[in-house]
C-alpha cells in the first residue's frame, strides 16, 4: 500500500473521530457512502455479534441474510485481524 493510500485512510479515519453522536455519523456516512455501502458493513457488524454469541453459520446466515463467504471473512478478521472488531463488540458490553 502506498503512502498515498495510507494517508487518505489517516485523513478519513480522523474525520470519522470528529463526529459527536449517532446523527453526525448518520449525516456524514449517508454522504460518503452509498446504502448498499452502509447496508453491507452493518451486516458484518451483526454478523461478528452473532458470531461472539457462538451462533453458527447456519443461523447467521438465516438472521441476517449474509452468504457464507461474508460470515468466514468476518471470522476470519475476528480471529486473524487487526482486533477492530473486539474493540467495537467489546466496548458495546460495556456501556449496556
Amino acid at each position: 500500500m502506498t503512502n498515498f493510500h495510507i494517508e487518505n485512510f489517516d485523513e478519513l479515519f480522523n474525520a470519522v473521530l470528529k463526529l459527536k453522536d449517532v446523527e453526525d455519523c448518520r449525516k456524514f456516512f449517508e454522504d460518503v457512502c452509498t446504502i448498499k455501502e452502509l447496508e453491507d458493513i452493518s451486516q458484518r457488524l451483526e454478523v461478528a455479534k452473532l458470531l461472539k454469541k457462538g451462533f453458527n453459520y447456519q443461523s447467521i446466515s438465516k438472521e441476517t441474510g449474509a452468504s457464507t463467504a461474508t460470515i468466514s471473512r468476518v471470522n476470519k478478521c475476528i480471529n486473524y485481524g487487526s482486533g477492530g472488531y473486539k474493540l467495537v463488540l467489546d466496548g458495546e458490553q460495556g456501556e449496556k
